[in-house]
């Protein structure tokens, strides 16, 4: 049964780091989740201290809190960037197809996940007839935001995958 927890969880860290870059899939919450499942094993449970249970809240909070962060930072930086609610919608959109777009296509994915919402958000303000600078300012912010908060869905991975080994080991 320990062994069967142990690849269980390492199969949710790993698809943490999965979801970290594909958005379709909730990185953090997911490897969040082979923590949890270390509670059910007996002898773990038992080695639980205050200051772990401590730990284990806190980077539950952290997730919760980077999860909705990550939804925000496109459109934030959207904005910051003098972006307007066109850019957001052309951002989401590529967004959306890029992920699409992935699934179809091998080897490409990063790369369309990447570029998805830097050409929908610069795309969403051409057509709503905004001028090159502002359309390419948009797009800057966009890609901005994306790459944020994927680096921070990958960091927070990183943090549960180094307490689950240090949990289990």
């Amino acid at each position: 049964m320990e062994t069967t927890i142990f690849i269980i969880g390492i199969l949710l860290i790993i698809t943490g780091y999965i979801g970290s870059i594909i958005p379709a899939i909730p990185g953090p919450p997911t490897a969040y989740l082979a923590l949890i499942i270390l509670l059910f094993i007996n002898e773990y449970h038992i080695q639980l201290s205050e200051n772990n249970y401590f730990v284990l809240i806190s980077l539950g909070i952290a997730t919760i809190l980077i999860t909705i962060l990550d939804f925000y930072l496109p459109v934030w930086g959207t904005k910051k960037f003098g972006g307007t609610p066109s850019g957001t919608k052309g951002s989401t959109i590529g967004l959306i197809i890029a992920i699409l777009l992935t699934v179809l296509t091998t080897g490409f994915g990063v790369f369309l996940l990447v570029l998805g919402p830097f050409i929908g958000a610069y795309l969403g303000e051409k057509i709503s007839g905004n001028p090159n600078e502002i359309a390419l300012k948009s797009a800057l912010g966009s890609f901005l935001g994306f790459i944020s908060g994927t680096l921070m869905k990958l960091v927070m991975v990183t943090v549960i995958t180094l307490y689950f080994a240090t949990l289990f080991f």
